[in-house]
């Protein structure tokens, strides 16, 4: 019994420390204009929504999901989300953007998350995936307007969807 542990010890050991040799030496692709391999999307994909769960405290939002509270949401998404997520009512991005792994497209596929944990990753962003920390630029109200109407991406009241698909007013220059 003790080899067999010693045996187990010494194989995890040498896992590890090839592992770190193999990072160590740069053998690991890092290029953002190749696609990851499907064992690094599996990989990333899962600890980055595990991290989400275990780090996002459980919370209701504080900003009701009011219609006029939807609209604010919808246009700061649109004036700093949409880029990269995708625009409402418009055909989803053909382009490749280099983002790896790609933006969600959250108009074609919502999210998984609760708004607590959307409002974390706005906040925080995620690291190496071209999520910026929105929470240098927005306060939390913002943020918490903009997770209501992104939880609720894919089934907004007609009046929401009417009022943001409206172009906005452009004040005259004196």
């Amino acid at each position: 019994m003790k080899l067999f542990l010693l045996g187990v010890l010494a194989t995890v050991a040498i896992i590890v420390v090839g592992v770190i040799v193999y990072l160590r030496l740069g053998l690991a692709e890092v290029r953002a204009d190749l696609p990851p391999s499907r064992l690094e999307s599996l990989l990333m994909t899962s600890a980055v929504h595990a991290s989400v769960r275990r780090q996002a405290p459980e919370m209701p939002n504080p900003v009701a999901p009011t219609d006029e509270n939807l609209i604010a949401g919808g246009r700061l998404y649109i004036g700093g989300c949409a880029g990269c997520h995708g625009t409402p009512g418009k055909p989803q991005k053909e382009d490749d953007d280099g983002l790896f792994p790609p933006a969600p497209q959250l108009p074609q596929v919502g999210t998984e998350y609760s708004e607590a944990q959307v409002f974390w990753v706005v906040k925080h962003g995620i690291r190496r995936a071209g999520m910026f920390a929105n929470g240098k630029w927005n306060t939390d109200k913002e943020i918490w307007t903009m997770s209501a109407y992104i939880k609720r991406i894919q089934s907004l009241p007609a009046r929401v969807q009417e009022e943001l698909a409206k172009p906005k007013s452009v004040a005259p220059s004196q």
